[in-house]
């Protein structure tokens, strides 16, 4: 039976090796995550910079970012203060792209809402928080890991292309960081800054010209100050020159090129330039040629100060330099000796000679009359000016010199007749006795205030307003009696007129029947002339009465024939 039913023999074998879960594939691939970043971390990291400020205004650690032309380029890892207590170190982490920006030239400032330059900037950081602006620059430089940030940002905050130029003052004026400059009145740039010069004598501008503009920019343009409004009186009338409603407030500055500046190449950067007070100093610039003089005044100059104009027939052909007081010991009197330089290229077709022949002809014109004397510039705001001319009747004069000055001899001048005048003038209004005529008023004031309130004058004045009314309505009365006489009377004179014809007729037809001379005749003609006579008389009154209808109560007061 064991043949016929086999059995089955089963066998077993114990494998030795482990295998590893498929749990433990997620911590691998978080590690490897993990690696991937921390590494694309670090690889993008750059340098770690810090930045001093005077204040962390709007900064805070680990939020605040720097951004680049709104790019992100690091962010704020630490805000403290410096050893010393006095500004603020900020530390901040940058990208590596940035990396290449951060030279001995780039700038930091802090970005918040500011008034800055004539603009309102920064409003975006109201709702996203302050942050760090970088301006690298374009001509590369020196690797750097330290700055010291700007309190406010710089005037251009991208590479505009354009020059700057140095801009020599002895003033800054009204001119601020921003302030536009100005040619033919377009906004062509504006002043990124300025420094003291040597020994603070004067103040260098730099002034920052944009492309295309800065090629008219010659070695012979002129600038000059253009701040604020400038108000001149003259035959014109009052004249409001204003360069633009941004100079007014932030100051400016204009310049001109002169039109023969085409011969001459463009000026290169940071060339050097004078900048005048105003654009008549910089015309006066453009006379090379100037010749100074000396006038002592021994009456008062009020009025008269430096830049005060030396005018020939009312044009300017110079200005006053200085004006001060001097002791004369030989005179025993205190002289105002006023110099003043002549520009005598202003005065066309004039051939000045030079060196010692210039004495001679200075020599020359004084002994022809030529006087200078001081003249009233603006009568309202009391400006004085010298007036220069050749005066007939000046007399004898002789030319000195004081140094290189000409002394020329003064003549008196209008400020001197006007003040005459108006002595002359007190004087005759104190001789006008205002008291006695004072009084004199009071009394005839009193006496017609008098008559005015008397009883027995208002009682007359009742009286005759009473007669008058009465004439008034009798005269009325008669105008209304009269009037249907009046009338009437054209009527009657017609009616004895026609009945005068008639009579006439019947004379006629008798005269044929009787006799042109019977008595009957003769008695019936004179009685038709006295009929006449009555009618014609009967006219003439109707006519008088027509005109004259007052005539039946006063009479005929005419002497004439009707």
């Amino acid at each position: 039976m064991s043949d016929k039913h086999p059995t089955a023999v089963v066998t077993s074998r114990i494998d030795h090796k482990r295998r590893l879960p498929l749990i433990w594939a997620i911590p691998v691939v978080t590690v490897i995550i993990g690696a991937w970043l921390a590494w694309s971390t670090i690889s993008q990291r750059g340098p770690l910079i810090t930045i001093t400020f005077e204040t962390a205004e709007g900064l805070q650690a680990n939020q605040s970012h720097v951004r680049h032309k709104d790019v992100d380029m690091g962010v704020v890892q630490k805000v403290s203060l410096t050893h010393d207590l006095k500004r603020v170190e900020v530390t901040v982490r940058m990208n590596r792209e940035a990396e290449p920006l951060l030279t001995d030239k780039a700038e930091f400032w802090v970005v918040r809402p500011r008034f800055f330059a004539g603009a309102i900037s920064g409003l975006q950081t109201l709702f996203s928080g302050s942050y760090i602006d970088l301006l690298p620059s374009a001509e590369g430089g020196e690797p750097k890991r330290e700055f010291v940030g700007l309190e406010n940002p710089p005037v251009l905050q991208s590479d505009v292309p354009g020059r700057t130029f140095l801009l020599q003052a002895k003033r800054i004026g009204s001119l601020n960081l921003g302030s536009p400059i100005l040619f033919r009145d377009l906004e062509v740039g504006e002043v990124l800054g300025w420094d003291v010069g040597e020994m603070a004598r004067e103040i260098t501008i730099h002034a920052f010209v944009r492309e295309p503009f800065d090629k008219y920019v010659r070695d012979n343009s002129r600038f000059w100050n253009a701040s604020g409004a400038k108000v001149q009186l003259g035959a014109n009338g009052i004249q409001l020159q204003v360069e633009s409603l941004r100079a007014v407030v932030l100051g400016g500055i204009a310049f001109e090129t002169p039109d023969d500046s085409r011969i001459t190449q463009e000026s290169k950067a940071d060339h050097p330039f004078p900048l005048y007070d105003d654009e008549d100093a910089a015309d006066s610039s453009t006379y090379k040629r100037s010749v100074p003089f000396v006038a002592n005044f021994t009456s008062s100059v009020s009025g008269l100060a430096a830049g005060s104009p030396v005018t020939l027939r009312g044009l300017k052909i110079g200005e006053v330099s200085s004006v001060s007081l001097v002791y004369d010991r030989v005179l025993d009197n205190v002289l105002v000796p006023v110099h003043f330089t002549l520009e005598p290229d202003r005065i066309a077709m004039l051939d000045l000679p030079t060196n010692g022949d210039l004495d001679v002809k200075m020599q020359e014109l004084v002994q022809r009359g030529l006087r200078v004397k001081l003249a009233s510039g603006n009568f309202l705001t009391g400006q004085k000016q010298l007036a220069m001319d050749v005066y007939k009747d000046a007399g004898a004069g002789e030319l000195r010199k004081q140094g290189d000055a000409f002394v020329i001899p003064v003549m008196g001048g209008d400020a001197d007749d006007v003040a005459t005048a108006a002595t002359n003038l007190v004087n005759r209004l104190n001789a006008i006795p205002f008291e006695s005529i004072g009084k004199n008023l009071d009394e005839t004031l009193a006496g017609v205030n008098a008559l005015a309130n008397d009883k027995e004058l208002s009682e007359s004045v009742a009286a005759l307003h009473s007669t008058l009314a009465s004439a008034q309505t009798l005269v009325n009365n008669l105008n209304h009696g009269l009037t249907p006489t009046m009338q009437r009377l054209p009527a009657i004179a017609n009616g004895l007129e026609s009945t005068v014809q008639r009579t006439d007729k019947l004379v006629a037809s008798l005269q044929t029947g009787y006799g042109g001379d019977s008595r009957f005749n003769r008695d019936v003609s004179q009685m038709m002339l006295q009929l006449s006579d009555a009618a014609r008389s009967i006219r003439v009154l109707a006519d008088l009465l027509s005109r004259h209808p007052e005539a039946l109560i006063r009479g005929r007061t005419d002497q004439g024939v009707q």
